[in-house]
């Protein structure tokens, strides 16, 4: 039979876009949006609202600890299809239950599979962004930035999906209307998975493709052999990094998590947050095409000094004014930002480590990424209960990102 054309790289990495648009943002960043309703609903408090996000989290960080190796064992293309095709699952389940418990451990399984999905998701991404093009796009290793960026501001996809599904589910005229959106959402999230696997497999000329398979995908080499090696992570040259991404997922989960909240108490209307929602979405999307070139460039910590500096400049808007061009400045701002400050990750794991050591570097990112997350919003919702409202728990935020700035710019690359 013959075997079909392979598809243009940046086709395929679109196609991978959606494995982080289910991965982030359904399983983690759609909740903004839901959890208005459900906290007047359920009758929640800011903390309890919080844990539900920090339970996600601690999710995520097993997924993200288990995630290099069942790579190693399955391969990435099968691991971003079962973790995005169980996300999409998980997130329909929270439409079945009301009582806490039942949240939590929805929320908790939610981030662990998604943590498999993303790291596998960002080993193809990676690949991908070295693969020359097959078809009749740009070529791989000129728009390496540019490919990592597409795939991590793929989350922005499923942002727009939520503020479009969200607030129509949530303004039906029966109890519990926001169940609804956790079912659509899921359904969503596993039509994608579909999708992602079809343009990413072998036969479509995806990441996956090649006369032989790539580091990432074979059996881990015996411990002496000079493989092995070459795939192990050494943490200490990264340390500033790996410290700036734990800020920058303390910080950063604070925004994503109450922002929509925030703005409701400030008194915007369901559409307005609707509109809110929808252009920060909008702003990931097109961000790789605003810092592809610099996440090309530079091979140190200077793309996540610059970005998590912005980031903090973006919420201290929100907390400083409730003006709608405050408000739409700091969405669209921290939108243009947010997932190319993910994508710094990558690309510095790119720059300086060989392909096979990119699955553990991918991973302890991740690993640190879910920790700083895992602390986030239960902080931010103590400080909300208990310190003065949403407004001063975003301030603490706004001052970890802006930690997080200069403890990247202290990041090196590694000599060649």
């Amino acid at each position: 039979m013959k075997a079909a054309r392979p598809l243009p790289l940046l086709a395929v990495a679109i196609g991978l876009a959606l494995g982080s648009a289910v991965s982030l943002g359904l399983a983690r960043f759609a909740y903004a949006m839901l959890l208005p309703p459900m906290r007047a609903d359920l009758g929640w408090s800011y903390f309890t609202a919080g844990a539900m996000n920090t339970v996600n989290a601690v999710g995520y960080l097993v997924g993200a600890l288990a995630a290099p190796a069942c790579v190693r064992r399955w391969g990435a293309g099968p691991c971003l299809l079962a973790g995005n095709v169980a996300t999409g699952l998980t997130i329909a389940a929270c439409g079945l239950v009301l009582d806490d418990l039942s949240l939590y451990a929805l929320r908790c399984l939610t981030g662990a599979v998604s943590a498999v999905a993303f790291v596998a998701g960002g080993v193809l991404a990676a690949r991908l962004a070295g693969r020359p093009d097959r078809g009749t796009g740009t070529p791989g290793k000129s728009s390496s930035g540019l490919v990592l960026g597409i795939y991590y501001g793929g989350t922005g996809l499923g942002v727009i999906a939520a503020s479009l599904l969200v607030p129509a589910a949530a303004a039906r005229s029966v109890a519990h209307a926001w169940q609804a959106a956790w079912i659509e959402l899921g359904a969503i999230g596993v039509a994608a998975a579909l999708i992602t696997a079809f343009v990413t497999t072998e036969r479509r000329g995806g990441p996956a493709g090649g006369a032989s398979p790539a580091p990432s995908t074979t059996a881990a080499p015996p411990s002496g052999d000079p493989a092995a090696a070459s795939a192990r992570f050494h943490w200490r040259p990264f340390l500033p990094g790996l410290a700036a991404y734990f800020l920058f997922g303390l910080g950063y989960i604070g925004y994503i998590t109450f922002i929509v909240t925030l703005l409701r108490e400030q008194r915007l209307s369901m559409a307005a947050v609707a509109w809110f929602y929808g252009l920060l979405g909008a702003a990931i999307t097109v961000s790789p095409w605003l810092w592809a070139g610099l996440l090309q460039r530079r091979r140190g910590g200077e793309p996540a000094t610059l970005l998590n500096g912005l980031l903090a400049l973006a919420t201290l808007l929100a907390v400083a004014s409730a003006s709608p061009a405050a408000v739409f400045g700091s969405g669209l701002l921290f939108g243009a930002v947010l997932l190319s400050t993910v994508a710094s990750t990558t690309a510095l794991v790119r720059h300086n480590l060989p392909a096979a050591a990119w699955p553990a570097g991918i991973g302890a990112f991740t690993i640190v990424f879910a920790a700083g997350q895992i602390v986030g919003p239960s902080l931010v919702g103590l400080v909300a209960d208990h310190g003065g409202g949403l407004a001063a728990g975003l301030a603490c935020s706004a001052a970890t990102l802006a930690l997080a700035s200069a403890m990247a710019s202290r990041q090196k690359p590694l000599p060649r």
